[in-house]
């Protein structure tokens, strides 16, 4: 089952493992309308597990900020197709991003490994869900709602509010039947953040992987790193990078990214430098 073999591969892992972005989406801010179709979603998907992608993370709704709603109906038409050519025709490990209870449902269905919510299984009937499967899901804290998130977001403290936040949730999770070991949370990077915010939560991030679930870091190509860079998001790949080392060295246990093969590589070098798992040239 593929939420056993997710399990088995976070729990034995020496490093991060590397989730690889697939959206299935005609406007999220990176790659909008790359891979909204099957042939296409799959031709990409293949790239990203030869490149050492542990899992893939399929999304059919933009998160990114000022993003409007998706249908239903729509949302499925776009990832369930998607999903189960994933699975059954590439065997591969498989996340679906969505807060949708009715997508969470198909998808367990295809047989999906996780799912990754950014609204932390609040909407109605996700927390059910997911209870009544086996995958796990990433609980991700985000403060408002896409289309208004980066008005002016205010926290008493960032981390410790975020903190309680991923706490309370997860405490409620298990309360409902969801197994402690089947839950990952995420601090949210730029949902509902400011720069200062999102440099403060990656200054502390290793007191998140400390709190008692593995840690799922989503950095790849955001506006913190355009902002501080002044870079625009296809620019955006070496200062990715940097900070996917730096979750890894803070105790994050999935990096979700577009740039596989690069993260990869970079997880190679942190892994020898925190193991020493060199093999001598001869």
């Amino acid at each position: 089952m593929a939420s056993f073999e997710l399990l088995q591969k976070l729990k034995n892992r020496q490093r991060p493992l590397v989730m690889g972005i697939l959206n299935v989406t005609p406007d999220s801010f990176s790659d909008g309308g790359r891979y909204s179709q099957v042939d296409t979603a799959l031709e990409r998907a293949r790239i990203i597990l030869a490149e050492g992608a542990d899992i893939i993370d399929v999304g059919g709704e933009s998160t990114r900020p000022g993003a409007e709603a998706v249908s239903v109906a729509d949302e499925l038409q776009r990832v369930i197709p998607v999903v189960a050519a994933l699975v059954n025709d590439l065997g591969a490990l498989v996340s679906v991003d969505t807060s949708k209870a009715e997508l969470m449902e198909a998808a367990i269905g295809e047989g999906v490994a996780m799912i990754n919510d950014v609204q932390a299984l609040s909407s109605p009937g996700a927390m059910e869900a997911v209870a009544s499967s086996e995958v796990l899901v990433c609980l991700m804290h985000m403060q408002g709602l896409p289309r208004t998130m980066q008005q002016d977001p205010q926290y008493q403290d960032v981390v410790n509010d975020i903190i309680d936040f991923l706490k309370t949730r997860a405490r409620d999770c298990v309360s409902a039947g969801i197994e402690a070991n089947r839950i990952i949370v995420d601090p949210g990077f730029g949902f509902g953040k400011s720069l200062t915010h999102n440099y403060t939560i990656m200054r502390e991030l290793r007191r998140f992987s400390e709190i008692g679930y593995d840690l799922l870091t989503g950095l790849s190509r955001k506006s913190m790193i355009g902002m501080l860079l002044n870079t625009p998001v296809e620019q955006r790949l070496i200062g990715s990078v940097v900070l996917a080392a730096l979750a890894a060295e803070r105790g994050s246990a999935i990096l979700r990214v577009h740039d596989v093969r690069e993260t990869v590589e970079a997880m190679r070098l942190v892994q020898a430098v925190q193991t020493l798992g060199l093999t001598e040239e001869k």
